[in-house]
């Protein structure tokens, strides 16, 4: 299906050098904008390989470029990543970068490596407007989306620092589970995603491509039909009572219409399963009834999934504890049992609070979030209410 033009995203356009940020385009858009300049359109899928395979990051060295081309994008053009304030290694080998996303704001990049894969968690938002209240970047509240050339830039920088050489691509997998629920900032992942999958950008499959979300039902809908890729959904709960304390998105796309959208992402998704991530609590959603309310959920929805079981990372604002872990291993047997897949997520990273739920950094609580979590009846905001404009996410 050919990708159908998307609004025109003014954030390439730097404020005060006047610079395009040549990472925030599909190579569709690329083409385009490389004959905007006189030029052929296969010199646009030229420099999209220098940038996205190659990781150029002078115009110079693009040497399969007209030198009068590359003169050109000197005057015009630059492929500016997010500044790195902090770069954490873990014990384990899991690195975490934390961004200078400007205005007192950042977001933070996780690295993870495995034998078979190297796999890199990025970040579609700068804090986030879901509010869950066992993760500490819902306590941030929300600052705002990042762009494409942002979330793109997290991959570039991820490869070139993890293998200077460049002869190789680190990175294997793409997660978006970092800060931010990727499916309100749609426009700007959904670009990114298309980058990562393009063969001439970085070639991932669909396969090796997760998008996570909190349950925003029509953005799903969306995904499946314009991009689908591998999905994971926060499910956290059993029911929509304690779904709609956990998860407040909830309140808006209960229980019965996130699975419906579930099946149908199916019909599309590159697997033949759902990942459902569920965060173990102790006392709240761990008991053997809630397992059990679980594989009744799971097989009144009819549907194919994987259970991810995740050890809970408490911070002192969330009033939460972790889930013994011989609790979490008799839920997940009584699941297996059932046979349901369920897997229990091993936790990386957690001497540089780069483990999950803890992507935080030395942000401000930029909202009144606060209070928010202390009205029982506060709505979940309208799609689209947390975007402060149309020049600015996973």
């Amino acid at each position: 299906m050919p990708n159908a033009p998307r609004p025109a995203d003014t954030s390439v356009v730097a404020e005060g050098s006047g610079l395009t940020n040549l990472l925030g385009f599909t190579r569709e858009e690329l083409e385009a904008w490389v004959e905007g300049l006189g030029e052929k359109a296969f010199r646009g899928r030229q420099l999209f390989k220098w940038v996205h395979q190659h990781g150029a990051t002078e115009f110079q060295a693009m040497t399969s470029l007209a030198k009068s081309l590359r003169d050109q994008l000197g005057g015009r053009a630059e492929l500016r990543e997010l500044p790195i304030l902090r770069d954490h290694q873990s014990a384990d080998g899991t690195r975490k970068w934390l961004l200078d996303a400007g205005q007192g704001n950042a977001i933070e990049t996780v690295y993870i490596p495995e034998d078979d894969r190297g796999t890199l968690c990025v970040s579609s938002q700068a804090g986030c407007t879901v509010a869950c209240g066992f993760c500490s970047t819902g306590h941030q509240g929300f600052a705002r989306n990042l762009t494409t050339a942002e979330i793109i830039g997290q991959v570039r920088m991820a490869n070139r620092l993890l293998d200077p050489s460049g002869r190789r691509a680190a990175v294997s997998n793409v997660v978006f589970m970092g800060m931010g629920e990727p499916l309100l900032n749609y426009e700007p992942v959904l670009a990114a995603l298309r980058i990562l999958l393009d063969d001439h950008g970085y070639g991932l499959s669909r396969r090796k491509v997760t998008v996570s979300t909190s349950g925003v039902v029509p953005i799903m809908e969306r995904l499946a039909a314009e991009c689908p890729v591998a999905l994971a959904v926060s499910l956290h709960a059993p029911n929509d009572s304690l779904r709609n304390s956990l998860v407040p998105l909830n309140k808006k796309y209960p229980l019965a219409e996130l699975l419906a959208a579930c099946r149908v992402y199916l019909q599309s998704g590159p697997r033949d399963f759902i990942t459902f991530e569920y965060v173990m609590l102790e006392d709240v959603n761990d008991s053997q009834d809630h397992a059990h309310e679980l594989i009744h959920l799971v097989e009144k929805a009819r549907l194919h999934c994987k259970l991810n079981l995740i050890p809970f990372n408490p911070f002192p604002a969330s009033g939460f504890r972790r889930s013994p872990a011989e609790r979490v291993r008799q839920f997940a047997q009584t699941l297996q049992a059932a046979g349901i897949v369920t897997t229990v997520r091993k936790t990386r990273g957690d001497d540089i609070d780069a483990a999950c739920g803890q992507l935080a950094g030395d942000i401000q609580d930029r909202t009144l979030i606060r209070l928010r979590r202390l009205d029982a009846k506060a709505e979940v905001p309208a799609l689209g209410s947390h975007t402060t404009s149309s020049a600015q996410h996973a």
